[in-house]
């Protein structure tokens, strides 16, 4: 029954989902509108604000980068590589292909989302080359798991909020992830979605007619060129010394750092992820193999993430994001104003989706709304950080990296999430009201 209800919606984003740069331009004119006629703000005034951000996102796009090229290259070690074969080999059928990339994805994604998003898509690779299983479930199970980052180790909000001086320590003070990450109705939450995401995956799985299967063939990496060694660089880019040398010195570091008491964050899991990849990549010219594939995929990244720091920014400036947040809290009561956070932030994540960015923009509404009606304002939070990771699950943007790896498209996977979206929105509402 999931198929035919996941059916019409996959032919309908086939059909009429253009490409995530036509997507993210027609967001950004829709932004435009929506700050003259809503806001009153003038066209000279929200072209200055799209202008001023356009390159707020520089760091983070880097890193997103990196979170592909790393991964990539981490994967395509023979010792990884053959890791990921033989754990995919334990699925010897569909079925269990969906069932068990959807729980790896799950919890990989609630570690740290950005391990979770690399972890996925690899595996899902791994498994097709197994498995007879239609390619675009796969992969859109793969990045199904993304849903539970912001319930998970690294969620933006709740880590904020447990931080001592964060901005808004006058209001609410500081929040123990006891009451956040690890209190019963998050960690309820995140079960519930361990059980059912692997199920509704699995029923969305289409017939081995209406399949869309990608011979193994088609997904396995470009072999490494034999190697020259005439020339005395060629010595230097096959040197195995070169290489360990520093992949463990970058190892050491990490070591050190974790022994220091540092956590992890998106900048420690690109640096295991890089310098594992020089230590079992053996030698530079293997590694730079690897990276000249990699970057392939990242065309996207760049160009689209600048386009979504000037729609952040207008939002921002504007005061389209608060409006849209003050309007949906309104309707709030004490018990409902979780529920009400959590939709708002969906909303909201549309268009600026960045989970300490858009706490930044509904911390000061959801806030004095919570305090005022004696809402639990742990619980508000939590609904901020997920509908974050909710409305991930339509947004492109995040789909970059996991669509860059998979060599897919996002029309082609976003059917699918659609119907992740639409059950996944029931059960987070359901627990945020009641339990």
């Amino acid at each position: 029954m999931m198929n035919k209800v996941a059916s019409p919606f996959v032919k309908l984003v086939e059909r009429y989902l253009p490409d995530p740069y036509i997507f993210v331009l027609l967001l950004t004119l829709v932004v435009f509108a929506a700050a003259v006629l809503v806001e009153g703000q003038s066209p000279q005034q929200v072209v200055e604000q799209w202008g001023s951000g356009l390159w707020g996102l520089l760091s983070f796009s880097m890193q997103m980068l990196l979170v592909l090229v790393t991964g990539y290259m981490l994967a395509s070690t023979p010792l990884v590589k053959g890791g990921l074969e033989k754990m995919a080999g334990l699925a010897k059928s569909a079925p269990k292909a969906i069932l068990l990339v959807s729980l790896v994805s799950l919890a990989a994604s609630w570690l740290n989302w950005g391990f979770g998003l690399v972890v996925g898509a690899l595996f899902a690779k791994a498994l097709a080359r197994k498995v007879e299983v239609d390619y675009r479930l796969l992969v859109a199970s793969a990045y199904s798991g993304f849903v539970v980052w912001h319930g998970g180790l690294a969620g933006s909000v709740p880590l904020t909020i447990a931080t001592p001086g964060h901005f808004s320590v006058d209001q609410i003070g500081v929040i123990d992830t006891s009451q956040t990450i690890f209190a019963t109705f998050n960690l309820v939450l995140v079960a519930i979605l361990f059980v059912v995401m692997p199920v509704v995956n699995r029923l969305m799985l289409p017939s081995k007619e209406d399949s869309v299967i990608v011979p193994a063939s088609k997904l396995e990496d470009e072999p490494v060129p034999e190697a020259e060694n005439t020339r005395p660089a060629d010595k230097l880019e096959n040197s195995v010394i070169l290489a360990q040398l520093t992949g463990f010195a970058g190892l050491a570091y990490l070591l050190m750092y974790f022994i220091n008491g540092g956590t992890l964050n998106l900048n420690i899991v690109n640096g295991l992820f890089l310098f594992l990849a020089i230590v079992l990549h053996g030698t530079p010219r293997k590694l730079l193999h690897s990276l000249h594939q990699a970057v392939k995929g990242g065309a996207g990244i760049v160009i689209q993430f600048p386009f979504y720091a000037g729609i952040m920014a207008v939002m921002v400036q504007s005061g389209l994001a608060q409006s849209l947040s003050e309007w949906l809290i309104s309707l709030a009561s004490a018990q409902s104003l979780p529920v009400w956070s959590f939709i708002s932030a969906g909303i909201v994540n549309i268009f600026v989706p960045s989970g300490g960015g858009q706490w930044a923009v509904q911390a000061p509404v959801v806030l004095p709304a919570a305090l005022e009606l004696g809402a639990d304002v742990s619980r508000v939070a939590m609904g901020v950080a997920w509908g974050d990771a909710w409305t991930n699950l339509i947004q492109p943007f995040w789909a970059l990296p996991v669509l860059a790896i998979a060599g897919l498209k996002a029309k082609d996977i976003m059917g699918f999430c659609l119907v992740q979206l639409l059950l996944t929105g029931v059960v987070i509402g359901a627990v945020l009201y009641w339990v």
